[in-house]
């Protein structure tokens, strides 16, 4: 296994990170702030964020079962993706693979970043094979990308192929669990202490119903996430941000309650879509969404749309051909789905 230090770009490796004001008096009571240029007024937004968002990863902890030193904290799951490029890739001299079709972000933030891009193609089911996958890996491949659930498709990877591309492959492997919580499986974060290269993605978008805050996830050994600690802008997450993820996380019930209420309706909609004349085949989902093969996706969206009902068109996407992905709405929601659907002629 290759060393962190050795998957690192070397002007990552010697970087001194910025020194936030708020990180110099840490740990020392402190109450006349002359330190940061701030404004003295307007508290408490006239003040600099926690710049590693203790109080929320302090609180995100031991309801994901990983150590707070093992915690990132980003603007959006996108964040956390620039940064691993940012990090481990030379633009121009590394590359990267990830499966296909998978989200598109990892690709986007390739281009970004000027590194070399390799997608390769689940079976037909949407299943992984890990073989093919490390095929397509050489000496200057510094990481895998994976999602589990899958987005389009929804569907959770293998696990024993996803340990085995940990175990074979020497870079840095990402399991990207943005709808793990609505899987019975269990969630790869639980497991980073067997696999120090293991980086695994979450966010506060899905389950946590809290999209608007943008507010991602990485889990990783307390080295990586030095790493990005030391790369990442000073203040990334704001204040108003993180007293909104306190306020989430102190409503377990509610969370709870949605989840539960989600899979039920997940439940029931799946068959009732199934079965509609226009609907060809329903692929197996882990996620709060589902794909769904139709007989004319274009013409059905449109009519969707018309009707001021919004779906995905994946149509384009490789291996999704005539295909829609579906959200899991409210019962209110998905019966107004139903029903416009079983008027389509």
């Amino acid at each position: 296994m290759k060393t962190l230090q050795d998957l690192t770009r070397p002007n990552i490796w010697n970087l001194t990170p910025y020194s936030c004001a708020r990180d110099e008096f840490k740990g020392r009571a402190a109450s006349v702030f002359l330190d940061a240029n701030e404004n003295p007024y307007h508290a408490p937004l006239n003040r600099y964020p926690d710049p590693l968002q203790e109080e929320v990863k302090a609180k995100l902890s031991p309801i994901k079962g990983v150590p707070a030193s093992q915690i990132f904290l980003g603007n959006g799951s996108d964040e956390a993706i620039d940064l691993i490029y940012r990090i481990f890739c030379e633009p121009r001299q590394d590359n990267v693979v990830a499966i296909a079709p998978t989200y598109g972000m990892y690709g986007v933030c390739a281009d970004i970043n000027d590194v070399e891009y390799r997608p390769v193609l689940l079976n037909e089911d949407f299943s992984l094979d890990a073989d093919r996958l490390l095929a397509a890996t050489d000496d200057h491949t510094k990481v895998i990308w994976l999602c589990s659930p899958n987005n389009p498709s929804g569907n959770s990877l293998d696990r024993k192929a996803i340990e085995k591309i940990l175990k074979e492959f020497q870079g840095i492997v990402v399991v990207d669990e943005a709808y793990s919580d609505f899987s019975a499986a269990r969630p790869f974060r639980l497991d980073l202490d067997h696999f120090p290269h293991l980086i695994v993605l979450n966010t506060f978008s899905k389950l946590w119903a809290s999209a608007a805050i943008r507010l991602g996830i990485a889990f990783a050994s307390e080295e990586i996430i030095a790493l990005f600690n030391k790369v990442k802008y000073p203040y990334n997450v704001n204040q108003l941000t993180q007293l909104q993820a306190l306020q989430v996380l102190d409503d377990l019930q509610h969370i709870n309650l949605w989840r539960s209420t989600i899979l039920n309706e997940r439940a029931h909609l799946l068959p009732a879509f199934a079965e509609l004349p226009i609907c060809r085949a329903v692929f197996p989902t882990d996620a709060n969404f589902f794909l769904a093969r139709m007989t004319d996706a274009n013409a059905i969206y449109h009519y969707l749309v018309d009707r001021g009902i919004i779906v995905r068109n994946r149509s384009r996407v490789q291996l999704c051909g005539n295909c829609l992905r579906i959200t899991i709405g409210t019962p209110q929601e998905n019966n107004a789905l139903l029903g416009a659907l079983r008027q389509y002629k």
